[in-house]
């Protein structure tokens, strides 16, 4: 394959724009490296007299390797790189403008979304011109398919999905770019107490009403083997005392070295053990308790990386292997990062095919940026300007409508300094206290952004460590790990106690009894860093910093087990419709604008819109929608090429950016905006239609 941006001549040609998610990134080329896939393990140490690197390192699974030059020998490494027999794929490595020093790795795969109308051999057609050869239909997405980029493409990835996205029988076109995965943790240096986050305890920094009222719920339930919990980290000790019992592991599974012992082998391979205690850690009268010492432990060792493949094999595992609830500790290290269409997919099929059609409970880490997991901010003050100005923050995983994104609260019933927050967020759940870490790789000293002048006061969380010398202390236990690392797991047990209580809940059923149980945990002081006030709940009893409450084991898992005795109420469904026809003015960015009333109170937990138009060039026209108070969402860009009638459903499974206005008020106006930006053609908006399902 070749890579015709060899030009550095036009600065225009160093930026490259992304489609994914529904959403655009603006991507700049990375001066100083490139990656090859290569036909043998050995020929890495052929290339190297050839490339003369600074570095080399193995990234996307070890399926790729990073070449480190000097810049002003990078196009002649690539032409170099691409001239032997041994480079299956060379491209350079990118980075969003957004997200300073975030590489993105370009793979030889590609996700295609066709129109309903195209035939396979349509498709296939389209596709072959541009070089791509079809490896495998995508389940759960109607006409979607997977590519691969073979020697026969003249252009890098990206281009042949821009190429793609313009033609009017492709809906969306994606490449597979690899992300390094951050962990959410940040160990601290001083020693705090005991499991204070389980029961009262009575302590300095520590308010005795700060725990998740677990010993209450044990008396209920203290899990079910047959409930089974899989934490998805960077490795665990399976020799730890507290990991392992009678039937306690099910299903170990690592993606890195692709065999199924899950074991750390770096020195700082020791979240996941930490992770793993606090959710599961047995009831085995030695070392600590996890918050469902009942229940079955999967291991997942991750690859570290975060392209397509790397995330479905975390939830496609997890699923066969009949895991009910999926922890996840970790987030792309980058400021603004949506979701693929694979990646999205991926947790949606867990989230409703797990469990037999029930639903696997997926939680997330919200992250420890102290920042919106969804907005913008006016960053100023970051050593180095690494970050200034209006920057947008998105964490993907975090916003999806069928994960639970957990926040961080402390043992003085504050916000944790470093929790990210935003109106996403489900539940909060107890964690230590620490300055905020951007998920910014590689920025050494700029990395923990601006300074808090302020005291930061909470106790750290015990839980299980690597034994032996390894760890991040030198016994089998820390009482130092934090994070959203650790509010994520809490979470993930709470939601284990609840399923072995009640078995016949449903993921969504069960996000909806954690947040209605929670406790509101109320911090009217500013945040120290940027001076906000969240810490206090809106009329849909909602807080950006603690989402629906601290959770309350022993509420939570009180109502699964009055739900099995009684009928159960989901979801209220608003369907509201507007049959006027209207004309499109031409050329005006305004455009047509109509807008539906809802009069219903509840947040939005699924939606679907249905527009139809007729316009003699669809190509000019974007089509947006506006929730109450909120900011537009792009539901259609200028793709729709010579068509003239558009009759389209769009819901989160086609348009992922719909994935802003889950958890939002649902009560007021819905703007549809229909505009045309260029001139020369007409239509009109024939109707639309909004349905919304509420909690």
């Amino acid at each position: 394959m070749t890579d015709q941006d060899n030009s550095d001549q036009n600065n225009s040609e160093n930026y490259l724009t992304l489609q994914r998610g529904g959403a655009e990134m603006l991507l700049m080329r990375v001066r100083d490296r490139f990656t090859t896939r290569l036909t043998m393990p050995d020929a890495v140490e052929l290339l190297r007299p050839v490339i003369e690197p600074l570095s080399v390192r193995p990234v996307a699974r070890g399926e790729l390797v990073e070449w480190r030059v000097a810049t002003t020998r990078l196009e002649d490494c690539l032409t170099a790189a691409r001239s032997h027999e041994w480079v299956q794929f060379a491209s350079r490595v990118y980075q969003p403008v957004s997200s300073p020093k975030t590489w993105l790795y370009l793979t030889d795969q590609m996700t295609v979304q066709f129109a309903p109308t195209v035939t396979v051999a349509t498709g296939r057609s389209l596709t072959q011109q541009y070089g791509l050869s079809e490896s495998h239909a995508l389940t759960g997405i109607p006409n979607a398919f997977v590519y691969l980029v073979t020697r026969q493409a003249t252009e890098n990835p990206i281009k042949i999905a821009n190429r793609l996205i313009g033609l009017p029988e492709v809906l969306a076109a994606e490449p597979n770019v690899v992300v390094e995965a951050e962990q959410l943790y940040r160990p601290q240096d001083e020693l705090f107490g005991q499991q204070w986050h389980l029961t009262s305890t009575m302590g300095s920094n520590i308010r005795p009403d700060a725990h998740i009222s677990v010993e209450q719920a044990w008396d209920l339930t203290r899990g079910s083997r047959s409930i089974v919990i899989a934490v998805s980290d960077d490795g665990f000790d399976l020799d730890h005392p507290d990991l392992q019992g009678t039937g306690k592991i099910v299903a170990p599974m690592d993606l890195k070295a692709r065999d199924a012992v899950p074991l750390p082998t770096a020195a700082d391979e020791n979240h996941g053990t930490s992770c793993a205690g606090l959710a599961i850690a047995e009831e085995n009268q030695t070392g600590v308790v996890g918050v469902a010492p009942g229940c079955g432990f999967m291991p997942i060792r991750t690859t570290g990386f975060l392209d397509d493949e790397s995330v479905e094999r975390i939830f496609q595992w997890a699923v066969q292997k009949g895991a009910a609830v999926i922890s996840c500790s970790w987030s792309p290290a980058s400021v603004n990062f949506p979701l693929s269409i694979r990646q999205s997919n991926a947790l949606t099929q867990a989230a409703t095919t797990g469990r037999g059609g029930k639903g696997c409970v997926v939680v997330f880490s919200a992250g420890n940026a102290n920042r919106p997991v969804s907005g913008t901010v006016n960053e100023r003050g970051w050593p180095s300007n690494a970050l200034r100005g209006p920057t947008e923050w998105l964490s993907g995983f975090a916003i999806h409508p069928d994960v639970i994104a957990v926040s961080a609260c402390t043992s003085l019933n504050t916000k944790s300094a470093y929790s990210s927050w935003g109106k996403h967020i489900s539940v909060a759940a107890p964690s230590n206290n620490a300055h905020p870490a951007a998920a910014l790789p590689e920025l050494g000293s700029v990395k923990t952004g601006p300074i808090i002048a302020s005291r930061i006061v909470g106790r750290g969380m015990v839980t299980s460590d690597r034994t032996g010398a390894a760890g991040y202390n030198r016994d089998a236990y820390t009482n130092t790990f934090g994070g959203t690392s650790s509010s994520c797991p809490v979470v993930a047990g709470v939601a284990g106690l609840v399923l072995s209580a009640n078995p016949n809940l449903t993921a969504r059923d069960v996000k909806q009894i954690l947040q209605q149980t929670a406790d509101k945990v109320v911090d009217s002081d500013p945040d120290p860093q940027l001076g906000l006030r969240h810490g206090t709940y809106d009329n849909n009893g909602h807080s950006q910093w603690f989402g629906y409450g601290r959770v309350n084991a022993f509420k939570a898992v009180q109502e699964a087990k009055r739900r099995l005795w009684q009928g159960r109420s989901y979801r209220n469904t608003v369907d509201l419709k507007d049959t006027a026809a209207v004309l499109i003015p031409d050329n005006q960015v305004e455009g047509a604008v109509r807008s539906l009333l809802c009069n219903e109170q509840g947040v939005v937990q699924d939606i679907s819109v249905e527009v139809k138009l007729e316009h003699t060039f669809l190509g000019d026209v974007m089509v947006l929608l506006q929730p109450p108070g909120g900011r537009e969402v792009l539901l259609q860009g200028r793709s729709l090429g010579q068509q003239q009638t558009l009759d389209q459903r769009y819901d989160l499974s086609n348009t992922p950016v719909l994935m802003r206005v889950i958890d939002a008020a649902a009560r007021g106006r819905w703007r549809l905006r229909v505009s045309d930006r260029a001139a020369g053609h007409t239509g009109r908006l024939l109707g639309w239609r909004l349905v919304l399902a509420l909690r």
